[in-house]
């Protein structure tokens, strides 16, 4: 799935989206249980409707990035923490956040909960952002890919002020409000 720069995504279009990716993930996990580990505060509208398609026993975690700038031996750098753990040593995890664009953050997730030796580790975002990529992380299940840079707001992500999350739609605060009526435009292919 993909879209062009500046594109807007209907809430029909992401719940036809999000179905099929739980049935996709339903048929890998082959109806062993999974241990989702939700990021917050970007991916609980996606996570929540998600495991409603996916049909094996889900157990949900929590987890939140906290990104700090700490001095250390005189040099600047960024550090993401995250809470505590759950035990997942030998069982099947997916990660679910929202957007996946540098993917440092979800990189340094992914290794810290691979120590804990999962029998399997797979990341599902709803946004594959790739123009800004910095590490070499490819999510295993994505709703759609765009190269825009741009913000999205909707669905659980929010404009700069914090608001926006509500909204079944998701798009940029830079294009203009989705119609109703899809008369005088051009059908996308999904």
């Amino acid at each position: 799935m993909s879209t062009r720069k500046g594109a807007a995504f209907s809430a029909a279009r992401i719940a036809s989206r999000v179905a099929a990716l739980g049935k996709q993930i339903s048929r890998d996990c082959g109806g062993r249980r999974l241990d989702v580990l939700v990021t917050l505060d970007r991916g609980f509208i996606f996570a929540a409707d998600l495991i409603r398609h996916i049909n094996a026993p889900v157990v949900c975690h929590f987890v939140r990035a906290d990104v700090r700038d700490v001095q250390q031996g005189g040099h600047a750098r960024r550090e993401v923490v995250f809470g505590s753990h759950p035990e997942l040593k030998g069982r099947d995890v997916l990660v679910v956040d929202a957007v996946l664009e540098s993917g440092v953050t979800q990189e340094f997730l992914l290794r810290r909960l691979g120590e804990s030796r999962p029998r399997s580790i797979r990341l599902a975002v709803l946004l594959d952002k790739t123009a800004r990529r910095r590490v070499a992380l490819e999510p295993d299940y994505f709703g759609f890919r765009t190269a825009s840079n741009q913000a999205w707001v909707g669905y659980g992500l929010a404009a700069p002020n914090g608001t926006g999350r509500n909204l079944r739609q998701l798009s940029s605060p830079t294009n203009s409000a989705p119609r109703k009526s899809g008369k005088g435009r051009k059908k996308e292919a999904k």
